[in-house]
């Protein structure tokens, strides 16, 4: 369903960044592994620094997944209405 508002109501492809995170740290905890016991320290090196952002990056990932429906709603949740603003708000009283 399109709304028009789509830049403004856009949902975040959590489940998507959660396999490409699985995929690059299977990657990287691999490319860590050989590299070190083929005696590459300085590829080693960044095979592990790349396998601790991932893992930041997955451990973020699940944490905004398990938020609720508010951060990653269903596809049975229409989108979000955009906060348009209330020009006519009254004035608190003084």
């Amino acid at each position: 369903m399109r709304t028009g508002s789509e830049p403004t109501t856009a949902r975040s492809p959590l489940r998507l960044r959660f396999w490409l995170s699985v995929w690059g740290l299977i990657w990287a905890a691999g490319g860590t592994a050989l590299f070190t016991l083929s005696d590459h320290p300085g590829w080693a090196a960044a095979c592990g620094v790349l396998l601790l952002i991932t893992a930041v990056d997955l451990a973020l990932v699940l944490h905004h997944i398990h938020q609720g429906p508010h951060w990653q709603p269903g596809r049975d949740i229409p989108p979000y209405e955009p906060d348009h603003g209330n020009p006519r708000r009254p004035r608190p009283q003084r």
